[in-house]
């Protein structure tokens, strides 16, 4: 590599990672993550319990639900045989949360269940008392139909299904072997990839752009350039922001793995007690799989960055401030977003035909397909779509470098994109 590229790429490197906002969100993002991931187990372990005991006066016409009703989970039932009209304004009731009435006729007419409550009902008290009602609303019914044995019966007849999921490689001597998987596991890994992906180019690309613009508009690139070639500058720029993005992921994977392993460790206790989902995708990840992974998102997160970052430094150069981007950003920005859109179709049918296409075409390939390798991408379609990447990289690399070497000289007005399209033509 050319040598002034070299201290090109080792100042811009050094200059973003000593920043402090490179710091900050550094430790604050995976902070962040694990706290989006760790916040529902915490409340699932320690914030269900309820705060206040809440009184509910239930008025049974039936003599049915109201035995069978358990208090509990911040509830606390008292059956009474007073008319509800005569409970609601009994003196002992008067600090009473709620009153619930049953008709009669509940057992035939499940809906003979009325709740006045005099504060705002919550969906985890009207579900309590819904389940405890039809639990006995049901046990009576197995009694009034008097089978022998019905309630046994009717248990054994409730099905529920577990589908052990395996996928068959060829092996060397011509048989199959058989590698549990997970489509949860490949749903997970499909859309963390693919939007990590977008995520970092968007930071890093409008990154580029905004230092681009910073320079221009202090004149500090009229002085750069009277020592290197403005393609030299912008390539640069471009590799160094590239291993400032790489070394964010780095500590990111390395903080975020270490925090859940942890999170797992001391909320989940071990293997054996994690769910059956999440104990099935781990069993479906391996050494193997891992790497195969790692190093289609590497080779695609790096094409996909090289690619949209060339573009939006052809963008910083033909402007004079972050106001007068968004019309020439517009059409950057338009690829990325649809990739993200048909993602979570591709999710659905990794074969189709859409998905097909749009992880061959340069600008939406680096989401889409890395969205698609972990459902198992032919090799032939892998190595297309990273050649024809990079191939599209170096031929708007060497247009941008044209809108670069021009932009960055002009002042006072602000270019359109048929202008821009004329600095590609400009020979020199």
């Amino acid at each position: 590599m050319n040598s002034k590229i070299t201290l090109i790429i080792q100042r811009e490197f050094n200059q973003r990672v000593r920043k402090r906002s490179f710091i900050i969100s550094t430790i604050l993002m995976p902070i962040l993550m694990v706290g989006i991931m760790a916040v529902p187990v915490l409340i699932a372990m320690y914030g269900s319990s309820p705060s206040s005991t809440r009184e509910i006066v239930v008025v049974d016409s039936s003599g049915v639900v109201a035995p069978a009703l358990q208090s509990g989970q911040g509830i606390v039932f008292t059956p009474t045989t007073m008319p509800y009209d005569s409970a609601r304004t009994a003196p002992q009731y008067s600090g009473a949360y709620g009153f619930l009435v049953v008709g009669p006729q509940v057992v035939e007419n499940p809906s003979e269940l009325t709740l006045y409550t005099r504060e705002s009902s919550t969906l985890a008290i009207e579900s309590n008392i819904r389940e405890q009602a039809r639990q006995a609303i049901y046990q009576k019914r197995v009694e009034q139909a008097d089978v022998p044995g019905l309630d046994s019966i009717l248990q054994r007849l409730q099905v529920r299904t577990t589908l052990t999921t395996y996928l068959l490689n060829a092996q060397a001597d011509g048989g199959e072997a058989a590698k549990e998987s997970s489509s949860a596991a490949s749903m997970v890994i499909s859309y963390a990839m693919g939007f990590i992906i977008y995520m970092f180019i968007f930071i890093y690309g409008a990154a580029i752009m905004q230092g681009v613009i910073e320079e221009k508009s202090n004149r500090i690139v009229e002085v750069i350039v009277s020592s290197v070639k403005p393609f030299q500058l912008m390539m640069g720029k471009i590799v160094g922001m590239a291993l400032v993005a790489l070394t964010q992921f780095a500590i990111w994977v390395v903080l975020i793995g270490g925090a859940m392993l942890a999170i797992q460790h001391f909320a989940l206790g071990s293997a054996d007690a994690m769910p059956t989902e999440l104990a099935s995708i781990v069993k479906s990840l391996d050494g193997m799989y891992l790497l195969k992974m790692t190093g289609a998102f590497l080779i695609f997160f790096t094409g996909g960055y090289l690619l949209y970052a060339s573009m939006f430094a052809a963008v910083g150069s033909a402007v004079e401030n972050a106001q007068d981007t968004q019309q020439l950003q517009l059409p950057i920005t338009i690829p990325l977003i649809l990739a993200i859109v048909v993602m979570m179709n591709v999710m659905r049918d990794p074969t189709s035909t859409v998905a097909f296409w749009f992880s061959i075409i340069p600008f939406t390939s680096p989401i889409i397909m890395i969205a698609r390798m972990p459902y198992g991408v032919p090799a032939w379609e892998v190595a297309l779509s990273a050649a024809l990447l990079y191939a599209t990289f170096l031929l708007i690399v060497s247009l941008a470098a044209k809108i670069y070497r021009t932009g960055i000289f002009m002042y006072g007005k602000k270019p359109t994109l048929a202008e821009m399209l004329r600095w590609i033509r400009y020979k020199g």
